[in-house]
Order: structure tokens, then sequence, then C-alpha cells
């Protein structure tokens, strides 16, 4: 059983063997921490954008990236730190656009499948994944988002992002999952 803890530290620094970013296939990263790890870790963001170009990445899918590991440099000090893996969840179709229940639904599903094979031989047991970009805080915009379709709302915190990560992600064994959520979700 995975163990799933919520924290306010910066995900930047954590010591996570893989990173979970939700991101949108459009290839544009308005997130202050997506943009922050677009420069930390450029070879995951050059692979993300390349698949964006192309039209290789899907909704509802998952790009995992092995990273390259640094041999020279300032960067070579600092990679106890780094994650391994970097998971691009992919829940929404454009950056001002939020997730949907199915896309992330999917996307959950997705990165499950590819991680059973981390964690059983690879050794992966910290993961952090960063929360901010699934939850939807404007509500001014809740008016032009809703429809009649329950699938096509955004996703609230506590009755649909929780629940679908404790159901999706709570089953994989032995591993730690800290999902850092902003200082306005309380612990």
């Amino acid at each position: 059983m995975a163990n799933l803890q919520l924290t306010h530290a910066s995900i930047l620094n954590s010591r996570a063997q893989l990173l979970i970013l939700p991101v949108n296939n459009a290839g544009v990263l308005l997130d202050p921490v997506l943009a922050r790890a677009k420069t930390l870790y450029p070879d995951n963001y050059h692979r993300y954008h390349r698949a964006c170009r192309d039209g290789s990445l899907n909704i509802g899918s998952c790009l995992l990236h092995k990273r390259m590991r640094e041999q020279a440099g300032l960067g070579i000090s600092s990679n106890g730190n780094q994650p391994s893996y970097i998971a691009n969840l992919v829940v929404s179709n454009h950056p001002y656009h939020p997730a949907r229940t199915r896309w992330f639904t999917t996307a959950l599903i997705d990165l499950q499948q590819q991680m059973m094979p981390l964690i059983r031989y690879k050794g992966i047991r910290r993961v952090a994944l960063l929360a901010r970009p699934l939850i939807f805080d404007n509500p001014r915009d809740t008016a032009t988002h809703q429809s009649t379709e329950t699938n096509s709302l955004p996703l609230d915190w506590q009755t649909d992002t929780l629940p679908l990560l404790t159901t999706y992600l709570q089953d994989l064994p032995k591993l730690r999952i800290d999902v850092h959520v902003p200082k306005s979700i309380s612990l």
C-alpha cells in the first residue's frame, strides 16, 4: 500500500526519486513551479515539448522520462537530490483550461501502469506530485466552464482530485507519495 501525505514544502527541494508534474499537451507551462522545473530539468522539457509539437502527446496520458545524469560541471554536486524519473501527467489541452475528471483519471491509470515496473525493478520508493495545476481556484470562471456533462466540469480538490489520487495511487506497493499542495489547502 502506498502512503499518501499532503505537504506544503517545495516540490523542487524534495528527495523524491520520481516527480509527477501535471502538464498540458500544448507545450506551454505557465505555473511558476513548472517553469522552474523547465530550467532545472531541460532534458525532460525538450522531450515533452517535442512530443507536444509532434502531436504524439494525448490528453489523459503520461510521458515518463528517465533523466540523464550529469557527469561534469556544477550540476554534478546536486545529483543526489534530483529525481531519476519525471512523469509528465497530461491533464489538460491548454494552459488556461483546468483538468477534467476523465482526462485526470486516464492519466492516473497510465501513470500507475508505468510506475509498476519502476517500483518492482528499479527500486522507486519516494514520489512527489505537484498538485497546484490540479486545483481549480478561479470561481469567476466557473460559469464559463460549466456544462451538462459531468466529465467536463473542472476538478474540485476535496470531492474530485484527492479521492482520484487516493483511488488510483493507494494500491501501489511500498511507496511514499508526497502530494505538494498550495498553502491555501489545509492539511
